[in-house]
């Protein structure tokens, strides 16, 4: 899906401003008809602007892989894009080194047209893995040109492809926990944080803390079902809020109380059961998320 395809004229430029491009992704995400996909890539621009900033605060990111180029520049681009990632805690899968070498077809030599790589450093500096080097080929550049790159015969991406399929081959879930700092809350529209734990076969294996973005009816369910969230745990729960869970397939759990993490852990051990606790206090007034 590209703006390109709606435009009237593919030549058209597309002189838009932060937000609405920003309100743009969040639209194809929500609007598009995408139907049973295993793996969405979704090609960002360069940089640490609007859209990057919107894809990492909206949608469901299991993680991103960065592409670069060998000059010396991008590597100091590629570290800002790194360092964002980590700042909004998006895993890094890896990286890809674009343009990294012209094979010469007469003697079969390698040479660097842009210059020695970087990407070896930059992978150690911050802990990553270089997923693949891409040739200058002018091949890869006619199936491009054709639409037909799907088709083109290389194995430079195979490595890619084991670490998609592995991650696709593990049990991920995220659960949130309506907090006041590290304790389970009791009313979930009105909690200070929100406790975020990733568990990958059954244990817990990244943490976070998210303050609440704020309480309007209808909202909270939705930002937490966008990013990612399957299961919500909380000490009460308003009746609308439970109803948009329930209509985004996140399992609602409450009457929970005590350490937010203690409750994650009991929940994952089968021992933590929904009370049905409604809030009461706020259920005729549309104040406990709803």
């Amino acid at each position: 899906m590209s703006i390109n395809l709606l435009l009237e004229n593919d030549t058209d430029p597309v002189i838009w401003r932060g937000p609405i491009l920003g309100n743009t992704v969040k639209q194809f995400w929500t609007d598009v008809i995408w139907g049973d996909v295993d793996f969405m890539f979704i090609d960002m621009p360069p940089g640490t602007g609007d859209v990057p900033l919107t894809v990492f605060q909206s949608l469901a990111i299991d993680g991103i892989i960065i592409v670069t180029s060998p000059q010396e520049l991008v590597s100091m681009i590629v570290s800002k894009a790194v360092k964002m990632a980590e700042m909004m805690n998006i895993p890094v899968l890896g990286l890809v080194e674009n343009m990294s070498y012209f094979k010469c077809p007469d003697n079969d030599k390698e040479y660097k047209i842009f210059g020695e790589s970087h990407i070896d450093e930059i992978a150690e500096k911050h802990n990553l893995k270089v997923l693949a080097k891409l040739p200058i080929d002018p091949k890869i550049s006619a199936a491009c040109d054709k639409g037909m790159i799907e088709l083109f015969d290389g194995d430079w991406f195979d490595n890619i492809s084991k670490i998609l399929e592995s991650s696709e081959e593990k049990e991920m879930m995220r659960i949130a926990v309506a907090g006041e700092g590290k304790s389970v809350t009791e009313h979930f529209g009105h909690c200070v944080n929100f406790l975020i734990y990733d568990v990958e076969n059954g244990k817990i294996t990244k943490e976070e803390s998210i303050p609440n973005p704020g309480h309007k009816p209808g909202f909270l369910p939705n930002f937490l079902a966008d990013r990612g969230v399957n299961v919500i745990i909380s000490g009460g729960m308003g009746g609308g809020a439970v109803d948009i869970f329930n209509e985004r397939n996140v399992e609602v759990v409450v009457g929970a109380s005590g350490d937010a993490k203690t409750a994650a852990l009991n929940y994952l051990k089968g021992e933590l059961k929904t009370t049905g606790s409604v809030c009461h206090e706020h259920q005729h007034h549309d104040e406990c998320g709803e």
